[in-house]
């Protein structure tokens, strides 16, 4: 493809765009333009084609026709689509996703790199604040929630979705000037997400990032591009600003085409009337024009809007839950949370706050009654039911049964009818509940186990990133249901928007145990920002002391003392080695002295260039020795 000429200061044009799967256009002759440093967010439904069209611009497809421009050297970052593996440890992969470092730091470990290249590579290294890259990779990752120790190990050690924050950690640390990210918080727990917002919001370069998550899309784009019936829409201002012109122009749009039916009714109505009349017939065959002009009706599109609904269960006297004493873990005594005193009530809606790893989980499945106390009480109220929804639990589904499939397994005695009303709670059709599960998308997989989870009416939900795999209108969706839902809700969301317009109190999961967290969100995001801060500080002090160690000049040698006959011999050892390395020394300046030498240069002028180099410095290194081992001497 051809690059065009780009607009003034754009980083990214795209003109007359159309591509086509399986002859279904994702986009026809779609055009857009994104200025350096801007930071935009990308929106559309499910399967529009977002992540395609960065695929298109990161040269992995190739468009039917139409042309995406890039500056020339400009530096596109994204997250590998292979997460990372092998040994090499999790920052020495991070600091290899700057390639220009990384290259600059292999070249000057040649050793038959000519001088004047070696000073240019060591200036840029300067240029580019290689010193400090260390640091700024251990920064990345502590945010993205690994521990020193975390980021000495090797990658072969991670999970997959903790394998994709070190890729993303690789993303943000490769200093791309246009940087692609497809559902960035995807993998992360609430407090890698908070920290993902405020990294962002710095970031010097252009961004465009793909995100269902709202709060991420208020905080970071100053522009949305909407992908909307094959093109490219442009809107000015975060999500919430694009959602309220939009929702004007479709009202807008609304009215237009009812004035217009309105207009196309009554002239076809005095058409009907007076057509066979020939005092009329003229005045009739100029409104049936008009009505040409007017052109097809106007259709205002509106996309499929989903919505959930928990059934309402049954009243329970208090407590529904109570643990006393508790202590849970996998492991006997290495226990991952102890002292564990809760209660939980009826109308209870908690969020579980904590970074991933500190029992958050763990907590979720002694409610949800998935594992038991290794030391403690627990109560539970009779007849109560809970419902429990988990990420991983998708990877149980059977995907050759459908939806109905699985719903009936669990309702066998319940007729038909009933079984399809409960998946239609969770806008599943007729249609797509006769769908095989490995057919459906992930949301749709989501909505199955939230339709499952929900059958019989529990006092409780259990919910563990439930948002994963749903788009910004089913998030919407499920904020809905679950403030019209009756029973106790127990959250663990990287998702701010859910937690702070669905729960009213917070435990905080943190050093084996679980206290109330005295505060809301916005308190809850000053103190990690400040906890980030104060790693930040630590690793920009700990690099300085690193980079002072190795500029101090070394320690000096302490002066020998006692028997002058051993004092005697270290200055003889010392003559000695001066009078070998002077005979070299002036063996290597005839050398260089050769005017034959010059015309071999490149092979061998730098040798002895090194050597010249070599020698010289052992013997400053002996002169200095023989004149120490000299003072002492006359001292003993």
């Amino acid at each position: 493809m051809a690059l065009p000429v780009l607009s003034s200061a754009a980083m990214l044009d795209i003109s007359g765009l159309t591509y086509r799967i399986g002859g279904r256009a994702l986009f026809q002759n779609a055009a857009i333009s994104v200025a350096a440093g801007q930071k935009v967010g990308f929106v559309g439904r499910n399967g529009a084609g977002k992540s395609t069209l960065f695929k298109l611009i990161l040269g992995e497809l190739h468009a039917d026709s139409g042309d995406i421009a890039i500056p020339p050297r400009t530096r596109v970052g994204s997250v590998a689509q292979e997460p990372p593996g092998g040994l090499g440890s999790l920052i020495e992969w991070v600091l290899e996703q700057d390639t220009e470092r990384a290259e600059l730091m292999a070249h000057v470990e040649k050793h038959d790199i000519d001088p004047q290249a070696m000073a240019d590579a060591h200036e840029r290294l300067i240029a580019i604040d290689a010193h400090a890259a260390p640091a700024r990779a251990a920064t990345i990752l502590a945010g993205l929630g690994f521990s020193p120790e975390a980021q000495a190990r090797p990658a072969s050690d991670l999970s997959g979705g903790w394998r994709m924050r070190v890729a993303l950690a690789g993303a943000l640390f490769s200093r791309a000037d246009m940087l692609l990210l497809d559902e960035p918080t995807n993998h992360l727990d609430l407090e890698a997400t908070i920290w993902l917002q405020n990294f962002l919001k710095g970031f010097p370069g252009t961004l465009i990032i793909i995100s269902h998550d709202r709060e991420l899309l208020n905080t970071v784009p100053e522009r949305i591009i909407h992908l909307d019936q094959t093109k490219l829409v442009s809107y000015g201002g975060n999500y919430d600003r694009f959602e309220q012109v939009r929702r004007e122009k479709a009202e807008l749009a609304a009215k237009f085409a009812a004035k217009q039916d309105e207009k196309r009714a009554h002239l076809q109505a005095f058409v009907d009337r007076f057509r066979a009349k020939a005092t009329k017939a003229k005045q009739a065959q100029s409104r049936l024009k008009m009505i040409e002009k007017m052109g097809p009706p106007i259709n205002v599109v509106e996309e499929h809007a989903v919505s959930f609904d928990f059934p309402g269960p049954s009243e329970l006297p208090p407590p529904l839950i109570r643990i006393e004493r508790g202590t849970a873990g996998y492991i006997p005594n290495k226990p991952v949370l102890s002292h564990i005193d809760l209660r939980l009530d009826m109308d209870d809606r908690i969020a579980l706050l904590g970074a991933n790893g500190n029992g958050k989980s763990t907590l979720a499945k002694i409610f949800a009654g998935r594992l038991d106390l290794m030391g403690g009480e627990t109560f539970r109220a009779g007849k109560l039911r809970v419902g429990y929804f988990a990420q991983h639990q998708t990877e149980e589904l059977d995907v050759n049964a459908t939806p109905y499939d699985h719903m009936r397994e669990l309702m066998p005695d319940t007729i038909p009818a009933k079984v399809r009303a409960q998946l239609g709670r969770f806008a599943f059709t007729q249609e797509r509940a006769d769908v095989k599960v490995s057919n459906l998308s992930g949301g749709e997989k989501a909505r199955l186990l939230f339709a499952l989870m929900s059958r019989d009416a529990p006092h409780v939900m259990i919910l563990d990133e439930p948002t994963n795999h749903l788009d910004i209108d089913a998030r919407e969706a499920l904020v809905a249901a679950l403030n019209d839902y009756e029973g106790a809700v127990v959250l663990i969301s990287h998702d701010p928007h859910l937690i702070s317009l669905t729960v009213d109190r917070f435990w905080l999961v943190a050093d084996g145990a679980v206290k109330p967290f005295d505060g809301d969100l916005d308190d809850y995001r000053q103190l990690l920002l400040a906890q980030a801060g104060a790693a930040r500080r630590a690793n920009k002090a700990a690099a300085a002391e690193r980079k002072a160690e190795a500029a101090a000049p070394p320690p000096p040698t302490p002066k020998p003392r006692g028997n002058p006959s051993v004092l005697k011999k270290k200055v003889q050892e010392a003559e000695k080695r001066m009078a070998d390395l002077t005979k070299k020394k002036t063996a290597l300046e005839a050398k260089l002295a050769d005017p034959s030498l010059y015309n071999n240069a490149a092979k061998d002028l730098p040798v002895i260039q090194r050597d010249m180099a070599t020698v010289t410095q052992a013997l400053a290194d002996a002169e200095a020795d023989w004149l120490a081992a000299s003072e002492q001497l006359e001292q003993a």
